[in-house]
């Protein structure tokens, strides 16, 4: 079996989220290469996991990256394209799988290798249900973050540079200008630590609790979709569905009752923290700990302990 990787880099690192596929293919025991665009640097350190790279500096947008991906797919005949279930990718994937008439699998958080075929496990309907897919011929792989471990630096498997060229007709659109907002440097889905508050707060005075406990913790904020709407906090630290999909070392969850709009992009955490004051909350059914009670007495006693702790 043989496996292409397309490893995502935001130009000053390799996105997390990316190493995760180097486990992926691993686990199938997969021959495997993957391909870096834009910076041979890290080009190098990817190479130092013991995974061969294919390194191509043209490509800069969706349109060149999606002609790359055709062509390098065209020329290695790979059985499984694996790329991280990121904004990019999603949007890349399935132009690939289109163009070349093959499988595509968004979102998977499994893959298993059942009497030699290959199973892909995804979430859906808000993540009520899993599905298990089977391919026929190559098949476009997205892979949630958090479904793999980090892989271990291995031998140097070495770089390989190689030249595409775009045809002209490959760019259909072009980005003239874009702005950010500040709070875009935000980074959920590689957060170890996230505390996310929901409509429960109240206001925004009282999410300043969320972001305290946060900072106290050296975490980062979290949402669900009513914080944002009522313009409590800016729309990238939304979690869930519509938003970012997170696999934390600790999530804690203030104020919210559960949807699954919102579960489904957090349920890969490896801890769960709840408070809500309804028993009944539907969070408290995938919550490792469960606390009941008002969120506005139990966090200001919650921020307080940890910097005791802290402290010492």
């Amino acid at each position: 079996m043989k496996a292409l990787l397309f490893i995502e880099t935001d130009g000053e690192k390799v996105l997390g989220a990316s190493l995760e596929l180097i486990s992926a293919v691993k686990e199938l025991d997969a021959e495997a290469e993957a391909l870096i665009v834009g910076n041979r640097a890290m080009a190098d350190t990817v190479a130092a996991l013991g995974i061969p790279v294919i390194f191509i500096e043209t490509a800069t947008d969706r349109d060149t990256l999606t002609e790359v991906l055709s062509q390098t797919v065209k020329e290695q005949s790979p059985d499984i394209v694996l790329l991280a279930n990121t904004t990019l990718s999603k949007d890349i994937a399935p132009r690939i799988a289109g163009r070349m008439c093959l499988g595509c699998v968004s979102d998977v958080i499994g893959i298993n290798k059942i009497d030699g075929k290959v199973i892909y496990t995804r979430p859906a309907y808000g993540g009520t249900i899993l599905e298990h897919i089977e391919v026929d011929g190559t098949a476009v792989i997205t892979v949630r973050k958090g479904s793999f471990s980090k892989p271990e630096a291995g031998l140097n498997a070495g770089v390989t540079e190689k030249k595409v060229e775009i045809p002209a007709n490959a760019i259909k659109a072009k980005i003239v200008d874009s702005i950010k907002e500040m709070c875009e440097a935000v980074n959920l889905e590689d957060a170890q630590v996230i505390v996310s508050g929901g409509r429960g707060m109240g206001n925004i005075e009282n999410f300043g609790l969320v972001e305290e406990l946060a900072h106290v913790l050296g975490g980062v904020v979290g949402a669900t979709r009513p914080p944002i709407e009522s313009d409590w906090i800016c729309r990238t630290h939304q979690v869930g569905q519509s938003g970012k999909i997170v696999a934390p070392k600790l999530y804690i969850a203030c104020g919210i009752s559960g949807a699954t709009q919102h579960t489904s992009g957090m349920s890969g955490s490896k801890y769960i923290v709840a408070i809500n004051k309804d028993e009944e909350a539907s969070i408290f059914d995938i919550a490792d700990i469960g606390i009941i009670g008002n969120v506005l007495e139990i966090l200001p006693v919650m921020i307080e302990e940890m910097k005791k702790v802290k402290a010492k």
